[in-house]
């Protein structure tokens, strides 16, 4: 690997960190936190605004809170308030309340938990909104949010001091939208992968099939183009069939 290439991966490995480290402190970040984070790269102060435009479009603050609600489609908008009208019933309590209610949670008691997590659904909202236009929607980040918090408020016995109920389910809630982030990144990637595969093949067997002045059968196409012929069933498989220039009929199962 080039020294290029490094640098680049290293670029974005940084850009990835202080992005989730924004995000963990409430969608914030100071210019200082930027340049010490970049440091090593000696990035010139073009490169540093391009960094900052970024941070900006995914919804993050420099040097002051981004009222991400305003990153929110109509339909996502109209679901927060609906939800945030609902936690509104909930009866609130007192911090002297709360604070029994995370002792007596972590020494197991299941009504304790349960009360617990009912008290800090908001805070799984709030949390969402700051994951907002990162390709999964508020309702699903609040899903994944809220099934990580009823299994967080269970686990809560080994935490010594009660202060820091909070930051754990924060950080519990954090952790669970980041992986349901990163798995639909993920699982984009390899549609688009596969649109991507797809389109070439069909492209190529039109080619083939215009100069043969029919379809062609995969061997055809895998001798012209010089392919596997896994990947051109491949194709075939992620279109359900729908190359209408190749000639293919799937091998009936036994």
């Amino acid at each position: 690997m080039s020294n290029l290439d490094n640098k680049e991966k290293e670029f974005t490995q940084v850009l990835a960190d202080i992005t989730k480290h924004a995000r963990r402190q409430g969608g914030t970040v100071t210019e200082d936190e930027i340049r010490d984070a970049f440091e090593n790269l000696e990035l010139s102060d073009a490169q540093y605004e391009l960094i900052y435009d970024y941070l900006k479009k995914h919804n993050i603050g420099i040097g002051e809170t981004i009222d991400s609600s305003e990153y929110l489609s109509e339909e996502e908008s109209g679901y927060l308030s609906e939800y945030l009208e609902e936690l509104s019933m909930i009866e609130t309590v007192s911090d002297g309340e709360k604070e029994a209610i995370i002792i007596s949670a972590m020494a197991g008691e299941t009504d304790a938990q349960k009360k617990l997590a009912e008290i800090s659904l908001s805070m799984v909202a709030d949390v969402a909104k700051l994951y907002a236009e990162q390709g999964v929607l508020i309702e699903d980040l609040i899903g994944e949010g809220n099934i990580a918090l009823m299994k967080a408020v269970g686990d809560l016995s080994n935490m010594e001091d009660h202060k820091e109920c909070d930051a754990f389910l924060a950080q519990m809630v954090m952790d669970a939208m980041e992986n349901l982030i990163e798995d639909d990144a993920a699982e984009t990637a390899r549609a688009q992968k596969a649109v991507k595969l797809v389109q070439e093949v069909a492209d190529k067997a039109k080619e083939l099939a215009d100069e043969l002045r029919r379809s062609c059968t995969v061997d055809e196409l895998a001798e012209e183009t010089g392919w596997d012929r896994a990947k051109i069933l491949e194709a075939i498989k992620a279109c359900g069939n729908q190359i209408e220039d190749i000639d293919y009929k799937p091998e009936k199962k036994e």
